[in-house]
């Protein structure tokens, strides 16, 4: 601590003594100007003095020098405009300027470029001068030039004559400018955004051929509290307008303030080229037609073009969404403080361990959006244990909702307690979007889903991930963490580059993607298929796709000799791979299941299996899963699931097993619920977040704003799976082995004609087996004559109405 202050002290001793020699400078340029200036009308008077000097007349005793700045300012006027450099003589108090307000700090220049460029321009410009303006200054008491120009003038001239002169002087004067233009154009990029060089930076948000206003944005920090005696605490606001409370400590220990890093500037995406509104017209009238027309024309131009292939380049008008379209809240997610409920809930801490005879030598809180964590600092000899065991006593005094007592915490000698605030904050999806860290990520598939205690935006590559499981209690905020993950990546990633397949049995938490399905869906081919998958009966069709076309990208890498889709793509956009060789782009695609637990509960290992082998192999070909279930149970989290979803997020849930089952430890039971989870994404321990609130409306607004932009033709399109045609559940005329009837056939027949109902997965439910078998039965069913013919996903039409005639038909077929 010492050595710390010690160095920022030297640091504010250099700081302090720049600024005083830069204000000294910052006076000598004006001076020098003003005795410039008047050097024009009183240099002729002033001449005479300084070129015969009399006694007493240097320190101008009798007044008699006419230069406004006295006997110094006239002196160096003569000297510099006279004797030297003439006009050109202001650069010097000009560069004197520019170096002033580089030692205050208040504009950074590389001041040796300027030196030496000052330098340059005022010797040249001092021979040019001389040379073509020495006439029209013949009565004056000075040359244009100065006697240094009116001397090289004329010692060059005498070599090379007037135009050889002429000619030199040309051809350092483009030398020159091909030298400053670039110089130039930064002085004036950095003088229109001067925001680079302070705390606060601006961003630009890609819209693809246009690019929103900038906004200003700033890292925030969470508030750190340290307690002792109210009396002795003095708030301090920090640059962010943080309050951090500080005092000695609890038992007068030394305390470190906790600082945030400090924000670096944006880089701002490329732009794209802007067309005209005929263009745009023309370029969505074509992306109306036929993919496969746009495919070739593209594969064309490959062959044509040596040029880096663009995937964007079909839909290159794109624009990304805006974060205008998100809504803000007053509070933004900054958390709001309050002292006496904080000091209270201390103090309670403090009484409670102290009853049991746990002492503690220090405490400091940490407020974040929706809970503070209390970090307390054990004294020696005190065991961990104790303070666990005291969860629901220090409970009970805080009567809080949702204590956590972690216990040691990761990285650090403290136990930490984490309390709900009594007025949480809401944080918004626009906070995090605008955040710099989401801004400025380079993940390949950024998911930026809420905050953290520490008020730091918490996002994960799911790229990395690679596969997310996320599970909790009905109403606890799983659907919006599914959003807010889709969101984030849609304000990423172009359609080119991401492609989602959506499964939603409850078919209303993903219905509002439908508009944006050219864009960003993919598919199975069929002409009857929702983009968004609804019917059980598809899901086992579309993972079996999946399963193919991962199978189709690793022949592809294979042949490529690239060990995952990043080196593939890179070497496809490089022209390295032909595409009349069935070589293509590869778009990361993302499956996200919700109501996980009733597809096991309907279609069990038909389902399972593909989507555990999907987790096992897909993460290199850019497949990525997200399964989320409101019943985290072991018949539903299988062990197959859990070693295969090693990232995981947990909402509320209502028993300690469960949060077992989905972290393989306790503390999801202990949430306060509405968006709080614990995430387990990357590392040994999970992170407690506050999932970012995105709404009906604003998800809304988006795929509104995404479907009005130029998009395919038709959603992206799966590979038909190698499935058997009875698993597709459509029987149609295919040859069905009626001689070796399925032992459940009559129980079958019996179900179907009792409920005319001829639905395959009322078949599964009831006898509880897989969808193939079920498939296979209900084509038995549909040969035999008591169901009719599929009808998309509608159930069947029963041909039988009655059990006597069931009978009868069963007696023939024995």
């Amino acid at each position: 601590m010492k050595k710390a202050k010690k160095k920022n002290s030297n640091n504010d001793h250099k700081e302090r003594l720049s600024f005083i020699l830069g204000a000294i400078i910052f006076g000598i340029s004006i001076y020098l100007c003003f005795a410039f200036v008047s050097y024009f009308t009183t240099g002729a008077a002033d001449q005479t003095l300084i070129e015969e000097p009399r006694a007493g007349e240097v320190m101008n005793e009798h007044h008699e020098f006419a230069n406004t700045c006295g006997s110094l300012g006239a002196y160096a006027s003569w000297f510099f405009i006279k004797h030297c450099f003439g006009l050109p003589a202001f650069l010097i108090p000009v560069l004197l300027f520019v170096v002033a307000i580089h030692l205050m700090k208040a504009y950074r220049v590389n001041l040796l470029k300027w030196a030496l460029s000052s330098m340059l321009l005022m010797i040249w410009a001092s021979v040019a001068l001389a040379t073509f303006l020495e006439p029209l200054f013949t009565n004056a008491s000075y040359n244009p030039g100065g006697d240094h120009g009116l001397y090289i003038s004329s010692f060059i001239g005498n070599l090379v004559g007037a135009p050889g002169l002429t000619a030199l002087l040309i051809l350092v004067a483009v030398a020159f400018l091909t030298y400053f233009s670039a110089a130039t154009v930064i002085f004036i990029r950095k003088l229109l955004n001067p925001a680079i060089y302070y705390n606060k930076v601006k961003f630009t948000v890609n819209k693809g051929a246009e690019q929103t206003d900038t906004n200003e944005y700033e890292d925030e920090e969470a508030e750190t509290l340290v307690f002792d005696d109210p009396a002795k605490q003095e708030v301090i606001f920090d640059d962010n307008g943080g309050a951090v409370v500080i005092d000695e400590g609890y038992q007068n220990e030394d305390i470190n303030i906790k600082e945030g890093p400090m924000p670096k500037p944006v880089k701002p995406e490329p732009k794209q080229p802007e067309a005209s509104g005929s263009e745009i017209e023309m370029v969505v009238e074509e992306a109306k037609g036929d993919t496969e027309t746009a495919n070739a024309k593209t594969v064309a131009d490959a062959v044509e073009s040596n040029e880096p292939y663009d995937p964007k380049r079909d839909l290159e008008h794109y624009k990304y969404p805006t974060l205008d379209l998100l809504k803000k809240y007053d509070n933004d997610g900054k958390p709001y403080i309050d002292m006496a409920e904080q000091n209270a809930n201390k103090n309670r801490i403090v009484d409670v361990l102290r009853t049991f005879g746990v002492e503690i030598s220090s405490i400091k809180a940490t407020v974040g959006p929706t809970i503070t964590l209390y970090e307390i600092t054990l004294a020696q000899g005190v065991r961990i244990q104790k303070v666990k065991n005291l969860e629901d006593d220090i409970a009970l005094s805080l009567a809080a909702l949702g204590i956590r007592i972690i216990a040691p915490m990761p990285g650090k000698g403290t136990v930490g307690i984490e309390v709900p605030n009594a007025k949480p904050s809401t944080v918004s999806m626009e906070s995090i979007l605008n955040s710099k860290k989401f801004q400025e990520s380079k993940m390949e598939l950024p998911c930026a889903i809420g905050k953290t205690i520490t008020n730091e935006v918490f996002m994960f590559d799911l790229a990395k991930a690679p596969h997310l499981l996320v599970a909790g209690a009905t109403g606890q905020g799983k659907s919006v963490g599914l959003n807010a993950i889709i969101t984030s990546l849609l304000y990423k990633k172009h359609p080119a580059e991401l492609k989602i397949v959506l499964v939603d049995p409850k078919k209303v938490e993903f219905s509002f993607y439908e508009p944006i399905c050219n864009h960003f869906l993919a598919q199975v081919p069929d002409e009857e298929a929702d983009p968004i998958i609804t019917d059980v009966t598809k899901v086992v069709r579309t993972l079996n796709s999946l399963c193919k076309e991962m199978d189709t990208r690793y022949d592809l890498l294979k042949v490529a000799r690239a060990h995952n889709i990043k080196e593939y793509n890179q070497k496809f956009t490089a022209r390295q791979l032909n595409p009349n060789n069935g070589h293509r782009f590869l778009p990361y695609i993302v499956v996200v299941i919700d109501e996980f637990g009733d597809l096991i509960m309907t279609a069990g290992k038909e389902v399972e299996l593909p989507i555990a082998r999907i987790a096992q192999l897909a993460r290199a070909v850019g497949i990525h899963m997200i399964i989320a279930t409101q019943r985290p149970t072991t018949n539903i989290i299988t062990g197959t699931i859990k070693a295969n979803f090693p990232s995981r997020i947990a909402f509320k849930v209502s028993a300690g097993i469960d949060s077992k089952t989905i972290l393989d430890r306790t503390g999801a039971q202990q949430l306060i619920g509405r968006g709080d989870m614990l995430a387990l994404v990357g590392g040994s321990e999970p992170e407690r977040v506050q999932c970012a609130f995105v709404d009906t409306p604003e998800v809304e607004r988006i795929n509104e704003y995404i479907s009005e932009q130029q998009s395919y033709g038709a959603p992206f399109e799966l590979p038909e799976p190698d499935m058997p045609e009875a698993d597709m559940g459509d029987a149609g005329d295919r040859d069905v082995d009626m001689a070796h009837l399925d032992p459940l056939f009559d129980d079958a027949a019996r179900l179907i004609v009792m409920n005319q109902s001829g639905s395959t997965s009322l078949i599964q439910r009831k006898f509880a087996i897989g969808y193939n078998r079920a498939g296979r039965l209900m084509d038995q069913l549909e040969k035999a004559g008591v169901v009719g013919a599929a009808m998309g996903s509608k159930p069947r039409e029963v041909l039988i109405q009655d059990e006597n005639s069931l009978n009868n038909l069963l007696n023939s077929l024995r």
